[in-house]
């Protein structure tokens, strides 16, 4: 049983397998702990509606409803204090390196062992960033890459812009992403405008493509 003083994570993966890795590593490295499994992004929301002093999230990069880095750039925006450490079989160094320009405080491959596991945990709990053996983080944190730039204009947004900005780069109309949000048309409008200031771009299209690039893996 948790005290009331237990740190909280949400473990996001689809595979139950590596859902009970996760937690064994965790609960190795930070021992209180309250851990909440998630399925799918979907269920990571809801997690977080219902447990909002959570403190870590672990999350996989291809799980259903994340749609590539849509799941760690809408965390990032939206929870900006929760520390997001994302799990991928992909080793690729340069999504390992987009993961950490987006925001993500570590990078686990799936085929850590146990042990990388929970020095990955030790090392983001201590505010540091953790990444596979072979990675430069020095190469990785000095690029000041394009995309890089982009997140920083999207993180200017705010909540309920960037939720504009996931309907509008769906392909919704005003009408529709009034209806979605349950907010007048003129309320999309005025968000949509503000949009479009702070991404620095001169239409709707240009807007949603920002976010579409931030998605793809």
């Amino acid at each position: 049983m948790t005290t009331p003083d237990a740190v909280k994570a949400i473990v996001a993966d689809d595979h139950p397998l590596f859902r009970a890795a996760l937690t064994q590593a965790i609960l190795q490295s930070l021992g209180q702990c309250q851990i909440v499994e998630a399925q799918s992004f979907p269920e990571v929301r809801d997690a977080l509606k219902a447990q909002p002093e959570v403190e870590f999230i672990f999350l996989d990069l291809n799980m259903p409803g994340c749609d590539g880095f849509s799941g760690l750039t809408e965390l990032r925006h939206t929870w900006p204090d929760i520390l997001v450490i994302m799990v991928s079989g992909n080793e690729d160094p340069s999504i390992i390196t987009r993961a950490i320009h987006l925001g993500a405080s570590g990078y686990i491959p799936k085929s850590a062992s146990l042990g990388n596991i929970s020095e990955a945990v030790d090392t983001v709990a201590n505010g540091e960033v953790w990444l596979p053996q072979g990675i430069d983080l020095d190469q990785v944190t000095e690029t000041e890459s394009e995309e890089k730039q982009l997140a920083a204009k999207v993180e200017k947004l705010t909540p309920a812009q960037f939720k504009v900005l996931q309907l509008l780069s769906d392909g919704l109309l005003n009408k529709q992403i009034a209806w979605e949000l349950q907010i007048q048309e003129r309320t999309v409008k005025h968000h949509v405008s503000a949009i479009l200031e702070k991404l620095q771009v001169n239409n709707r299209t240009q807007a949603g493509l920002i976010l579409q690039q931030l998605r793809q893996v």
